[in-house]
């Protein structure tokens, strides 16, 4: 579809060609930024405070685009904006050229447009750190105005925006648009870099390594999802993007490395909800001669560093709770966690039929016919999860559900595994991982008669992996959690959507293809 200009586009263009006729490149390669906002402010601020030397001699020349705009004649006012930051632009008639001074007084240079600003620092009369500009140039023409967000404050304290650029969904699908006017997005995504430059410090200072693993693989595993299938056309083969890291980050600790960790993108082909996307991060560690209870300790000491890195404190606030991220967490057994809930003890009824009708008893919607351990997972999920607000571990999950953990050593149904949970969502998935090759071969064909094949929760049998356990893999703990909800929690956002730069949408409607 070809871009048909609504009326404000159309003058833009107008604009465009008036200022191409005076000779002015509206798109001029060459930026000679000195400064950035921020950093002039500061330089000015620096010199005013020592007496010694005069406050307006620091010279700068800055870059941004045009937020606010106040043309009076002989003089105006702008304020332009980068990433660091605001600052206001002073222009007089008298200390420009008269040729482009005229270009800001017929409103050629407008909103949205990106100027580069040369002149010296002051102080105006209002108290206001500017720019006294001597050049101005145009550095990009913006072809359609930004939508305009307005805010009101409700009687109870609350924010509420209206105007062209209000609804959720228009942001998630602009969010270049999002990010340019929304002050606060872009402060979202400083600190989700900020979350993930303090899992790797965290993880590097601990003596990990961080490697890189393949997203097509010939075999999806590690976790229980269904991929997105793709094909090879050389090779004529199909292939999978990868669900989880964990089962080549293992044949890592075969192959002689003691730490290891990966912080990148998962893909599952499953429904969306607040805290689900289809393509999503993920940190995977596994680290050799330790087991779940270390990771449990890792894990808790590694949340709280992330949180006082990114907000100073391990205190967080997330959909009107607070809470402390600070260890030591609360920790309790899933056996135990849900007998509390519902009463059930689901060991007392070893098979689906028993258990089914125990849960119908406590009046608990389910599913009929699913496996027995996906039906303690339902209880887990329905009564346990939403009621875990404080920092909380669940540890020793059922084995028909964790193929890749190593048995309790007080009975056959569990193994050493744990989700840690914050603000009722589960937030990570850790192991003390199996190291028998027998073993895990006899759970891959477990989980092959219990799930058929096309299943979310089907395992693939993978021989490699299991000729790779062969060699010998050392006794290692396990750990994975979800990037975007740890940015979520420590950002206080309702959605996953928020948090992610480009989050999966419906394809858009036809009709709202054209530009607004």
């Amino acid at each position: 579809m070809t871009w048909e200009p609504n009326r404000l586009e159309a003058e833009r263009l107008e604009k465009t060609q008036a200022l191409e006729t005076r000779g002015i490149d509206c798109f001029p390669p060459r930026v000679e930024r000195t400064h950035t906002t921020a950093e002039a402010i500061a330089a000015f601020e620096a010199v005013e405070a020592d007496s010694s030397e005069a406050a307006e001699s620091v010279e700068v020349t800055v870059c941004g685009r045009i937020r606010r705009l106040n043309i009076k004649g002989k003089v105006s006012f702008m304020h332009i904006e980068d990433e660091t930051g605001r600052v206001q632009l002073f222009l007089r008639v008298n200390e420009m050229d008269d040729a482009v001074y005229d270009v800001v007084r017929e409103k050629l240079i407008e909103m949205d447009d990106f100027v580069q600003a040369t002149g010296v620092m002051m102080r105006t009369q209002a108290g206001e750190v500017s720019v006294r500009v001597f050049e101005l140039k145009l550095l990009a023409k913006a072809l359609s105005p930004l939508p305009v967000i307005k805010q009101q404050k409700l009687d109870d304290g609350t924010i509420k925006e209206y105007g062209e650029f209000s609804d959720v969904e228009s942001r998630y699908r602009q969010r270049y648009a999002d990010l340019a006017v929304n002050h606060d997005t872009r402060q979202v995504f400083l600190k989700r870099a900020k979350v993930i430059s303090a899992l790797r410090t965290f993880l590097d200072e601990h003596g990990f390594l961080e490697v890189e693993t393949p997203i097509l693989q010939p075999i999806y595993g590690g976790a229980a999802a269904r991929p997105f299938v793709t094909h090879h056309n050389q090779l004529d083969q199909d292939l999978f993007l990868r669900i989880s890291f964990e089962l080549y980050l293992k044949r890592l600790l075969v192959g002689g490395f003691d730490a290891v960790y990966e912080i990148g993108r998962d893909f599952r082909n499953e429904g969306v909800s607040f805290k689900h996307n289809t393509e999503f991060t993920m940190l995977e560690f596994y680290k050799a001669y330790i087991d779940y209870r270390d990771v449990m300790a890792l894990t808790e000491q590694m949340v709280a560093f992330v949180a006082e890195q990114v907000n100073g404190s391990t205190i967080a606030h997330f959909r009107g709770h607070t809470f402390n991220l600070a260890p030591p967490w609360k920790r309790i057994t899933m056996r135990s966690a849900i007998q509390e809930a519902t009463g059930i003890d689901y060991v007392a009824y070893p098979d689906v039929a028993s258990l089914e009708t125990a849960v119908a008893q406590a009046g608990i919607e389910h599913k009929s016919g699913q496996p027995w351990g996906k039906l303690v997972e339902h209880l887990l999920g329905e009564c346990v999860e939403p009621t875990l607000i404080e920092p909380t571990i669940i540890y020793d999950y059922p084995r028909d559900i964790s193929p890749f953990a190593k048995r309790v050593d007080y009975d056959d149904v569990h193994v050493e595994r744990f989700e840690f949970y914050i603000a009722g969502m589960e937030m990570g998935n850790a192991f003390t991982e199996l190291n028998d090759p027998r073993d895990q071969e006899a759970r891959f064909l477990d989980m092959g008669e219990t799930f058929k094949a096309g299943d979310e929760d089907e395992t693939p049998l993978d021989e490699d992996y299991l000729r790779a356990m062969r060699y010998g893999m050392p006794p290692n703990g396990g750990f994975g959690m979800g990037v975007d909800r740890l940015v979520m929690l420590l950002t206080d956002q309702d959605s996953i959507r928020d948090v992610i730069l480009y989050p999966h949408l419906r394809p858009e409607p036809k009709r709202e293809q054209a530009s607004p």
